[in-house]
């Protein structure tokens, strides 16, 4: 099956979608990484940081963009073009 370009699904942002500002910068990093597919211990090893601090960044995303799970997370940083 081939997708033309015109009918591939738009990677931009929806119109005025922007991440909270209570999102930090190392946040969202962690969220380009999760939107990448990495887990908590890839996240921890990418950034030089321990699994249990990955596992709080990614709680604190969790609760900051109101997803109920990782998979929801990967969907925010697709709407807001972090992930590829």
């Amino acid at each position: 099956m081939h997708v033309r370009a015109q009918d591939a699904p738009s990677r931009s942002p929806p119109a005025g979608y922007r991440l909270p500002d209570s999102v930090t910068p190392r946040e969202t990093e962690v969220l380009t990484l999760v939107g990448r597919g990495m887990s908590n211990h890839e996240i921890a090893a990418h950034l030089t940081i321990s699994a249990a601090t990955a596992k709080a960044h990614v709680a604190r995303l969790l609760t900051k963009l109101d997803a109920r799970d990782r998979v929801q997370l990967v969907i925010r940083a697709y709407e807001i073009g972090l992930a590829p």
